[in-house]
């Protein structure tokens, strides 16, 4: 009996470290509050994970560096010698692979952001600034932007950004949308448009009594204390597109946009879709703000699989439940944290690994609204919100 009770509990350990497959039904994260701590999860994790060291952090920097370079290289020197038509064959390619590359910079400059870097605040901002800059992110204004998204992810009322809407205020034109190619318009628009017009005009963010703006040193994102620093965000944006602008000078406007602009449209296609795959999901809730806490919207985010571009992405995409539990944990310890972490969480964990491009197909197709969840008992709403499409 003892042995067949101990065969049941390895069975049930087993289950929760396996990833869900693309094919499996999808099974809702439960939405009640956890038997666990975070104290209790941060015990399962090795001490050494919360290391942070500034030399190792560097040397990922320069090997992204090393990347970037060697590839514009190419750019510079082999693709205008090919003879045709090998440069309209090899052009994408490389538009891909510097975009790829130059996402992983933004990843550190991201890290840099949650203080995750080094042990020095002021060399993570140094760092963060001139990295998200030359990629044309306000550095500070994003970075207290996304710090108000960890405090409040999974809450339909504070959240910063992809916040989903109650089918009451959906657009006019959301049904016609409702289909294939309004489906492909939107993606289209979302991955080229998207986080411009977020960082710009606060698309698919929080909504404020008033326009907000991550360029705007007196939005109502910041407050006052913070304002200085959205000053010197600006300034650094302002730097960036004067160096660009003196390049093109010196050379010529397409040659610009073919070494860097289209590699930045990929970057900024990436960010949209890396963020979008791990907030939207239909078995992730969402909370209004009488049942949200921060435990269980910390836990309403997914892991995904990326294949070979996770370790390119250095695993923002594969160890994002354990990045939204301990933020300043530098990433190339996330996956020792994940796997250690998966035990304690069971259940409250989710890893989706259906190919990238299948999953965003089916998460626009089928996470168009949420609405609330009626309890089943007592037959009224419990402040729990789930994913729908039944335009």
């Amino acid at each position: 009996m003892a042995a067949g009770k101990c065969s049941s509990v390895k069975q049930q350990e087993e289950e929760q470290k396996r990833p869900i497959r693309e094919e499996e039904p999808i099974i809702r994260v439960p939405t009640a509050k956890p038997p666990f701590t975070l104290s209790e999860i941060k015990k399962a994790i090795p001490p050494h994970c919360f290391h942070r060291s500034a030399l190792r952090s560097f040397t990922f920097i320069l090997h992204d560096l090393l990347i970037s370079t060697f590839l514009f290289f190419l750019a510079l020197t082999l693709l205008p010698s090919l003879p045709s038509p090998y440069p309209v064959l090899l052009w994408p390619l490389y538009w891909f692979a510097q975009g790829c590359t130059l996402t992983g910079l933004w990843v550190i400059a991201h890290e840099c952001g949650h203080h995750a870097f080094s042990d020095s605040s002021l060399l993570d901002d140094i760092v963060g600034f001139l990295l998200h800059s030359l990629l044309l992110v306000p550095y500070f204004s994003w970075k207290y932007s996304h710090r108000r998204h960890h405090s409040n992810t999974g809450s339909l009322d504070r959240d910063e950004v992809f916040v989903p809407k109650p089918r009451s205020s959906l657009r006019w034109y959301s049904s016609y949308l409702n289909n294939p190619l309004g489906r492909i318009v939107s993606l289209i628009v979302t991955l080229t448009l998207g986080w411009p017009l977020y960082l710009a005009f606060n698309a698919s963010g929080r909504r404020y009594p008033r326009f907000a703006s991550h360029f705007d040193p007196y939005s109502p994102i910041y407050n006052t204390r913070e304002r200085a620093q959205i000053f010197l965000s600006d300034a650094g944006i302002l730097a960036a597109l004067y160096l660009l602008y003196r390049i093109s000078v010196a050379f010529s406007l397409s040659w610009i946009i073919r070494i860097y602009g289209v590699p930045l449209l990929i970057v900024n296609a990436w960010l949209v879709i890396i963020t979008y795959l791990q907030h939207t999901h239909p078995a992730l809730p969402h909370y209004n703000s009488e049942e949200w806490d921060w435990l269980r919207g910390a836990l309403a985010t997914v892991d995904r699989d990326y294949g070979f571009l996770n370790r390119v992405f250095h695993n923002i995409t594969d160890t994002h439940v354990a990045h939204h539990l301990f933020s300043t944990m530098p990433h190339y310890h996330a996956m020792e944290a994940t796997e250690s972490i998966r035990p304690v969480l069971g259940m409250y964990y989710r890893r989706d690994d259906t190919p990238v491009l299948k999953a965003l197909w089916r998460e626009v197709k089928e996470c168009v609204y949420v609405e609330e969840e009626e309890e089943v008992v007592v037959g009224k709403k419990n402040g729990v919100f789930w994913y729908s499409n039944k335009l």
